[in-house]
């Protein structure tokens, strides 16, 4: 198969067709749509790995539309009325297959290739510094599933040459995609299918934390099942005989009885945290992870700065430090808090947009009233702990008049709450400054036990 051979054949069947529409496809939805994919530390432009986990999250769609469209390409012979005729020459059917299958490889490799080329420019060209060479398995193994779809489509239209083969095989693999489809109903994904059966899908859930990667287990397994498919489908394209249509679904068993073999069979060992992103670097007592090592010149200075403040409010009880969090964390559960630290999440928009004397404000209002839930991008804006931080902070920081960390919201709830709040404000002002201490110290114990801290500045509650 010579190069000028192939691109005709490119030129003139519909090969392409499966790259463009993974291509403009996946571009569309990830450009035309501002979904989830663009908020947050987990965003598919924020880091290398969670690029390519978005990248291949759409799988769940273009995996069958692949196999669909190869399945077309397949019947281009029956419907020509050209097989018996290609069988009387005296080229080998494994040449004659490679043909059309090596086209449509390249097309529909290409077309992923180009979309994780964007990504990856994005990327690259954004804040983050920290370049893992794990993501690069999670886009073969990609590119590889497109391939094997395509290819296996190809091969099943030519053993089963009915208009009625491409629209089934998508349905059938649309609704196997759904059935062993996972989400991330808690820090690890579950979904109806066991783990094993369900990682045979090359789909990936979508991806809410940048710490998250697939297990090297989960690429050796999938790349051994999919080489079985794609071998298949080259068998199926290639054979001539019934016999030879028969022992072609060998490979495709081999590599599914393997990789169930070697595939985890708890998300546990499927979805397992980045050790070298999740670790620590440090500027004194702040500390970031090495994923978000680009944030740490800006927060350094304002981290020290609220230690400081916060020493001063709290004395001997203050926090001695400033973190990123690590622990993996279910939709609606608490956080887990710490007294000796100040733990910092930037999927929470008041670190992650704050800069600055906000910065150091955002800071010292997270260390004197940590939040149980933070407010992040799958989680809502909403924080009912944001009045109870803003008096702490003002109070802290010598501010003589209350000060909001984000703008008040103009509904009749938070005009409410607002309401409320100045009202402590005063309370708390009214108070001789050794009471006000012993209120911010109660508050900061409150808030550490996960308890209405806005009620111990009224005097309603005690911690």
């Amino acid at each position: 198969m010579n190069g000028r051979v192939l691109g005709i054949e490119l030129k003139r069947s519909v090969a392409p067709w499966p790259g463009l529409v993974v291509l403009g496809g996946s571009l569309a939805i990830l450009f035309l749509v501002n979904g989830i994919w663009w908020q947050g530390t987990a965003g598919w432009t924020a880091q290398w790995t969670t690029m390519a986990m978005w990248t291949r999250y759409w799988l769940a769609y273009w995996w069958p539309l692949a196999a669909g469209l190869g399945a077309v390409y397949g019947l281009r012979d029956s419907r020509s009325r050209m097989t018996e005729l290609l069988t009387t020459t005296p080229r080998p059917a494994w040449r004659r297959a490679a043909l059309p299958a090596g086209a449509m490889a390249l097309a529909v490799a290409s077309g992923f290739a180009l979309v994780v080329l964007v990504g990856a420019v994005r990327v690259a060209l954004g804040p983050t510094t920290y370049l893992p060479f794990g993501w690069l398995p999670i886009s073969l193994v990609a590119a590889l599933a497109l391939v094997a779809a395509a290819v296996f489509g190809m091969g099943v239209a030519r053993a089963v040459p009915s208009v009625l083969t491409p629209p089934a095989l998508v349905v059938f693999l649309l609704m196997t995609a759904v059935l062993l489809r996972q989400n991330m109903d808690g820090t690890l994904p579950s979904g109806i299918a066991p783990n094993r059966l369900a990682l045979l899908s090359p789909a990936v859930v979508e991806p809410r934390d940048m710490l998250l990667t697939l297990s090297g287990s989960v690429h050796l397994g999938q790349t051994l099942w999919l080489l079985g498919l794609l071998a298949t489908g080259f068998a199926l394209l290639s054979a001539a005989t019934r016999r030879a249509r028969l022992l072609a679904v060998a490979p495709v068993l081999a590599g599914a009885a393997l990789a169930l073999l070697i595939l985890p069979a708890a998300p546990r060992d499927s979805y397992v945290v980045d050790k070298t992103a999740a670790g620590l670097v440090c500027d004194g007592p702040v500390c970031v992870t090495r994923a978000n090592r680009s944030h740490l010149p800006d927060l350094a200075p304002r981290g020290k700065e609220a230690l400081r403040v916060l020493r001063d409010a709290l004395g001997d009880q203050a926090p001695t430090s400033v973190r990123e969090e690590t622990a993996l964390r279910a939709l609606g559960d608490n956080r887990e808090l710490s007294s000796d630290a100040v733990l910092i999440n930037f999927e929470d928009p008041l670190i992650a947009h704050a800069t600055g004397e906000d910065l150091t404000r955002a800071l010292v209002a997270q260390g004197l009233a940590p939040n149980c839930g933070p407010s992040t991008v799958w989680e809502g804006n909403g924080q009912v702990d944001l009045p109870a931080q803003s008096i702490a902070a003002s109070w802290a920081l010598g501010d003589h008049q209350l000060e909001p960390l984000r703008k008040p919201d103009t509904d009749q709830y938070s005009q409410r709450t607002w309401a409320s709040a100045d009202a402590a404000w005063e309370k708390l002002m009214a108070l001789p400054p050794a009471e006000q201490r012993s209120r911010i110290a109660q508050v900061h114990a409150a808030a550490l036990s996960c308890e209405d801290d806005l009620a111990v500045l009224t005097g309603e509650a005690s911690a």
